[in-house]
């Protein structure tokens, strides 16, 4: 059957209007009281959906019994376009510590279990190493104040490969606590795990099944599950992995060993049915006991973050608050309450690490409905607005207050913060009258960071919170020593790498993505983490192989394997889909796509006519490139004459910093194009051009360099290597060394300077800006030089 276009237009609006009827069907809609709450949270969801990428976000509104208002927003299948909805179903992560918890709670209640009796009692054998002494109790665990280390070495964060509950907890006796049982707070995947096994053990049935049948099922939660429910999995959100340099993948979707500790799938109106449980009392646990859960087990909630028996305690705004988040490969979960109120939310996204987003919501909606209860008029506060790029420029260095380093780095024109003593690489945005807040996936805090600047508009510090960080003179960047150099590069997994670098002197890790943590040497090959983040004060220990080649890293009982990497110098190369020869007569017999426009007249000029400096290293003219194998007949770089005068202002800039330019590659024949296309997987294709749209090398006007030293005519070291197809290659790649930074930057700084804009995957690929103004060149360097000789 065929269709014609006005039928056509019809299919797709029934399908459309069918897609947002089963998406209104499946929202709640507000209550009347709450239509304005809603309308303002609305704007900011979707500003926050946009300005994110978040791929799917669902949120409801619980006040005592009622769930006020619930709905989705984005897409629960962003590939089919179906909309997110109340009813989307999402992985939760940690909330699902809430439920083991509260299970256990529950066999309390009823004497079978004793908070306060060592953990022996029920999970016999139990025995990491202990050099301190004392018991391990249920309390302790229940409250992260065991000291366990925060990964067990089997069915921890990283294992694909689904282990049993037993053996995760069996493989806890190869660690070691990091603290004595009770002195400190350290939160432990490991530890909620070992609750889930004691009362695996206690009731003699699987911890899933039991928590389904004496809490999901109880409190109706029919969309919730602690297993990948076929049926459920039908309305999972499709949820991204990302990475601050520019990564973006599918999450992956394997079981945790550590089930009891974040397995859980569930949607926001199943978890609302749980919030509005544990205002009413007496549904699932005594009140009494709900209480000493929301009870602090160390420290004071009035003045921080702490925990009680699962549940993370604080305030908002004067109100005590209790809740906790959640965070699975490519999901972000924020469950909060307000206990006294009885006003409670649910977040949930489909995009890893953006629980800054979903706490800011949560944290702006309780706002709200708090400023209602109260009959106060409430608003969110304005959004912040992107830096001016000169302004994050001119910010952009090292600071300093007391032993606090903080370094501030621009990025495609966007500020970023980094605590040097570890934490997220975070953005900066500006909230009017010299003062920036942060702003990013990772971290959000309205606390605002005000600037400082002299008479003559340098900027010389910047304060917060009353902490004052002053400028200084960036760091001495020295190689550094050769033992580091031989830990520095990547460790894990496609799905969650580790990177080992170093950073103004110092050796760190950026773990899980996200978290930069500093660490110190011991002895030999063996570190130690800070004080805070992630892995608090556990011992990283680098593995070797009998020929003394680093062969991975140990965090705990965690073993990061080294992965595969293109050595220093080595040229990159690939495995054609078809031989170059048949790639070749292919392209020359296709013809470039036709454009339409008022081009400018081509003017190609060679780049080493305009200044002695710049070098050739022509890659494509010998078989030292990606392919393997000869493209070109003759080694030359032509661009189009401002681009390649604006390349000649670069190389002069650089030379008084005794640097010149190598230049790789510049104008490319379109058949060329058509070669590296039909030659490369399409795994790796963001590093070659479509040639349905041409390349901006085919137009004249991008250029492929690197630097090289003028006093020895050695090219600079980068992070990865020319035409290398992997993360290395991208521009802000975090990765390998302070001083390959430095150098990278310099060029990338120096080139936009004169109109270039660094290509997303490339750090040698510059793009000049006028490159829409010449039409796609299909010339070989013999045609051009033809054109040359008879002045055509």
């Amino acid at each position: 059957m065929r269709f014609d276009f006005k039928q056509r237009l019809f299919l797709l609006g029934t399908v459309l209007v069918l897609l947002r009827t089963r998406a209104s069907a499946q929202n709640v809609v507000p209550a009347p009281e709450y239509a304005q709450i809603v309308s303002q949270l609305t704007a900011r969801i979707q500003q926050q959906i946009d300005e994110k990428k978040l791929p799917a976000l669902s949120i409801a509104l619980v006040d005592n019994q009622s769930v006020v208002w619930a709905q989705g927003f984005g897409f629960e299948d962003s590939g089919k376009k179906v909309p997110a909805t109340a009813h989307t179903v999402y992985r939760v992560g940690s909330v699902s510590k809430l439920f083991t918890d509260t299970a256990v709670m529950q066999l309390v209640e009823r004497g079978r279990l004793d908070m306060d009796a060592p953990i022996t009692r029920y999970v016999p054998g139990f025995a990491p190493h202990n050099p301190f002494g004392g018991d391990i109790t249920l309390r302790q665990l229940m409250s992260h104040r065991a000291g366990l280390v925060r990964e067990p070495p089997v069915g921890h964060y990283f294992d694909a490969s689904a282990p049993t509950l037993q053996a995760t907890i069996e493989s806890l006796n190869q660690t070691s606590l990091v603290f004595a049982p009770g002195t400190h707070t350290k939160y432990s995947n490991a530890g909620i795990a070992t609750v889930g096994y004691a009362l695996q053990r206690t009731v003699n049935e699987p911890y899933l099944e039991y928590l389904k049948s004496a809490m999901l099922q109880p409190l109706g939660m029919r969309e919730s599950s602690f297993t990948p429910d076929p049926v459920l999995m039908q309305h999972l959100a499709s949820a991204s992995m990302w990475s601050y340099d520019g990564l973006l993948f599918p999450a992956p979707t394997f079981q945790l060993g550590e089930g009891p500790a974040g397995a859980m799938y569930s949607t926001v109106t199943d978890l609302s049915s749980f919030e509005s449980a544990l205002f009413a009392g007496g549904k699932v646990i005594s009140s009494r006991t709900l209480q000493e859960m929301w009870t602090p087990q160390s420290g004071s909630a009035s003045t921080g973050e702490s925990f009680g028996i699962g549940f993370r305690l604080s305030t908002l705004d004067g109100e005590r608050e209790a809740g906790h988040g959640g965070a699975i490969y490519g999901f972000a979960t924020q469950l909060s309450m307000l206990p006294d109120a009885k006003l409670g939310v649910v977040v949930t996204a489909a995009m890893d690490g953006a629980n800054a987003v979903t706490t800011r919501i949560a944290d702006d909606a309780l706002r709200l409905m708090l400023a209602k209860r109260k009959d106060l008029v409430a608003a969110l506060p304005p959004l912040a607005r992107e830096i001016p790029a000169d302004l994050a420029r001119k910010l952009a260095g090292d600071y300093v207050a007391g032993a606090d380093r903080v370094h501030l780095d621009e990025q495609n024109g966007a500020l970023y913060l980094l605590h040097l003593n570890g934490g997220p690489l975070v953005r900066l945005k500006s909230a009017g009258n010299d003062e920036l807040i942060e702003d990013s996936r990772v971290a959000y805090s309205p606390e605002p960071l005000r600037l400082h600047f002299d008479a003559s508009g340098k900027p010389i510090s910047f304060s917060i919170a009353g902490k004052e960080y002053q400028r200084v003179q960036p760091a001495t960047l020295r190689q550094p020593p050769a033992q580091w150099m031989s830990f520095i590069g990547e460790y894990g997994w496609d799905f969650d790498k580790l990177y080992v670098l170093e950073m103004q002197g110092k050796l760190y890790i950026l773990v899980e993505w996200f978290e930069f943590e500093p660490v110190e040497q011991v002895q030999g090959d063996e570190y130690l983490l800070p004080d805070h983040g992630l892995y608090v004060a556990e011992t990283l220990k680098f593995l070797r192989g009998a020929d003394g080649q680093v062969t991975g890293l140990q965090i705990g009982g965690v073993t990061f394997p080294r992965r595969a990497e293109s050595p220093p110098g080595v040229v990159f190369q690939i495995t054609p889909l078809k031989p170059v020869t048949e790639l070749r007569r292919e392209a020359l017999a296709s013809a470039p796509p036709r454009e339409n426009g008022d081009f400018r007249k081509p003017d190609l000029v060679e780049l080493a006519s305009l200044d002695p400096a710049i070098k050739l290293d022509i890659r494509y003219a010998t078989d030292r490139n990606f392919l393997g194998s000869p493209v070109y007949l003759q080694a030359r770089a032509y661009m189009q004459r401002p681009a390649a005068e604006a390349v000649a202002r670069a190389s002069s800039k650089l030379h008084a910093m005794g640097y010149g330019l190598l230049i790789h590659d510049a104008y490319r024949p379109w058949y060329v194009t058509r070669m590296f296309w039909d030659g490369t997987p399409d795994d790796k294709k963001i590093f070659v051009a479509n040639p349905q749209e041409g390349s901006r090398h085919n137009r004249g006007c991008a250029v492929d360099l690197t630097l090289y030293e003028l006093s020895t005519g050695k090219p600079i070291l980068m992070t990865g290597g020319y035409d290398e197809m992997s993360e290395r290659s991208y521009p802000f790649y975090p990765g390998g060394t302070s001083l390959q930074h430095w150098h990278r930057d310099l060029l990338r700084q120096v080139m936009e300077a004169e109109g270039f804009t660094v290509y997303e995957y490339e750090w040698w690929h510059f793009d000049y800006h006028d490159w829409r103004r010449y039409p796609i060149l299909n010339l070989t360097f013999e045609q051009l030089d033809k054109a040359k000789q008879t002045g055509n």
